[in-house]
C-alpha cells in the first residue's frame, strides 16, 4: 500500500517519471527473475549442505 501511496505523489509532482516507473516495473522485474531464482536455488543447497554437517552432532545430541 505505501508503494502505491508513493507512486500516487509521485505521479501529482513528476507525472513523466511515474508513468515511466510504471512501463519500466515489470521490464525490471522480468529481468531480475533468474537472479531470484538462482539466489533460492543456492541459499537450498547452502540448507542442505548446513544440514548434512550437522547431522551428526544431532543425531549424537539426541541419544
Amino acid at each position: 500500500m505505501i508503494k502505491f501511496l508513493l507512486w500516487c505523489l509521485l505521479l501529482v509532482f513528476c507525472w513523466p517519471l511515474a508513468l515511466l516507473a510504471l512501463v519500466l516495473y515489470p521490464i525490471v522485474w522480468l529481468l531480475l527473475l533468474p537472479f531470484r531464482l538462482a539466489g533460492i536455488a543456492i541459499g537450498g543447497v547452502l540448507d542442505l549442505i548446513s544440514a548434512l554437517i550437522t547431522l551428526p552432532a544431532r543425531l549424537i545430541r539426541s541419544v
